[in-house]
C-alpha cells in the first residue's frame, strides 16, 4: 500500500495497482503516434510513478504466469520460433535474466561463467543451472522458459532485406490479434489493419526507428485499449469467449468495476549478439472504479473516450460502450 495526496484532499491510502499504473494520457484527446522515449525513465503521475525498471514485477506476478501456462497448454501456437531465430531467443535469455537479477536483487539471482549460468527465482522457489545455447539444459524450450520468468509477452523481430520480420515470440495476452497468424510476417504487414497509421506514415517511421537501434539500446512506448473484466487473453483465438460482452456492458450496473483501461508498456531492445529487435509487451489493467479515485485521470479518460474518432474507437473495439464509460467518468 502507498499513501498519496489527491488534489489537496486529506491523505488517502491507494493500492499499488493504482500508484504504479502507467496512465497513458497527457491530454484530453488521443491520436496514434510513435511516442517512443528512452527506457528506465521514471514517470510521475497524479497517483504515483512508474517506469523505473525494464522488467516490472507486481502483485500479479505468480497469478499471471500461471494464467500464461494455462493458455499455452490450451493453445501451443502462442509460442513459436522459426529455426533461424534460435540464437536470438538465447540472446534474449542472456540479456533479460541479468537485468531481472539487478532490478530485483531480493528475489532474483543470476551468475554466468562462460556459457554456464545459474539462475535463482525465489518467488517461484526455482534454482536452475543451464548452459547458454543448450536447449536440453532447460526444463522447457528456451522461449517458453523465458516466458515463465517475465510477465511480459515476447516478440522477436529479425532484421533482413531492409525490413523487420516477426519471426519468433511468446504471446499469451494479445489484445484482439493473433500471434499464430502473424508470425513470419513483415512488421508493416502486422500493422496493416490499424487505421490512420499508414496515411500518416507512422508505422513506416516506427520501422525505420527500430532498424536504426544500436546493440543494447532500450526504448519504450505505451499503447492502450479497453477490456471487459480482468481478462488478459483477448486474442483473436478466444474472440467467442469475450466479444459478446462488448454489446452488453454499457447497460450493466457493474460497468465501472467490469470495464478496465488496458495499457501496454512496450519495451524495444536491440539484442547485442544476434542483432534481433526484442519487443516486450507488459499489459496493465485498471478498472474505471479505480481510475475514478484519481480525479485528474477520471476527467482525462472521460474526455479522451468522448473525443476519440469513430474509426479509432471501432478498431479498438470500444465503440459500443465508450460513450457510456465517458458519461460515467465525467458525471462521477
Amino acid at each position: 500500500m502507498t499513501t498519496n495526496v489527491i488534489d489537496n484532499e486529506p491523505e488517502t491510502v491507494l493500492p499499488e495497482r493504482i500508484t504504479r499504473f502507467p496512465f497513458p494520457f497527457s491530454g484530453d484527446s488521443y491520436r496514434y503516434s510513435t511516442n517512443v522515449e528512452p527506457a528506465l525513465k521514471t514517470v510521475e503521475t497524479e497517483a504515483g510513478a512508474w517506469g523505473g525498471r525494464l522488467l516490472d514485477i507486481d502483485e500479479h506476478y505468480l497469478h499471471e504466469l500461471k494464467e500464461r501456462n494455462e493458455v499455452l497448454k490450451r493453445d501451443p501456437t502462442r509460442v513459436r520460433a522459426l529455426p533461424h531465430m534460435r540464437p536470438a531467443v538465447w540472446d534474449a535469455i542472456s540479456t533479460l535474466l541479468p537485468i531481472m537479477a539487478e532490478e530485483h536483487p531480493d528475489t532474483m539471482f543470476f551468475h554466468r561463467d562462460g556459457n554456464a549460468c545459474r539462475w535463482m527465482n525465489t518467488l517461484q522457489n526455482l534454482e536452475l543451472e543451464f548452459t547458454i545455447g543448450d536447449d536440453s539444459s532447460l526444463p522447457v524450450g528456451p522461449l517458453r522458459f523465458l516466458g515463465s520468468q517475465v510477465q511480459d509477452d515476447i516478440a522477436l523481430l529479425d532484421h533482413r532485406e531492409d525490413a523487420l520480420w516477426l519471426d519468433a515470440g511468446l504471446v499469451t495476452f494479445a489484445a484482439d490479434w493473433s500471434f499464430g497468424f502473424d508470425v513470419g510476417m513483415k512488421f508493416l504487414e502486422v500493422h496493416g489493419p490499424v487505421p490512420r497509421v499508414h496515411g500518416e506514415h507512422i508505422i513506416t517511421r516506427a520501422q525505420q526507428f527500430l532498424m536504426r537501434l544500436q546493440p543494447g539500446e532500450k526504448y519504450r512506448r505505451t499503447n492502450w485499449t479497453m477490456t471487459i473484466d480482468r481478462r488478459l487473453d483477448t486474442s483473436t483465438e478466444t474472440y467467442p469467449d469475450w466479444a459478446q460482452d462488448r454489446a452488453t456492458v454499457a447497460a450493466d450496473p457493474a460497468m465501472p468495476d467490469r470495464l478496465h483501461l488496458r495499457v501496454e508498456v512496450q519495451h524495444l531492445i536491440r539484442l547485442p549478439h544476434s542483432g534481433a529487435v526484442l519487443f516486450l509487451v507488459r499489459t496493465h489493467l485498471l478498472s474505471l472504479s479505480d481510475i475514478a479515485q484519481i480525479p485528474a485521470w477520471r476527467e482525462r479518460l472521460g474526455r479522451v473516450l468522448a473525443e476519440l474518432p469513430e474509426d479509432m474507437a471501432e478498431y479498438k473495439g470500444i465503440s459500443r460502450y465508450r460513450h457510456a464509460a465517458s458519461a460515467w467518468l465525467l458525471a462521477h
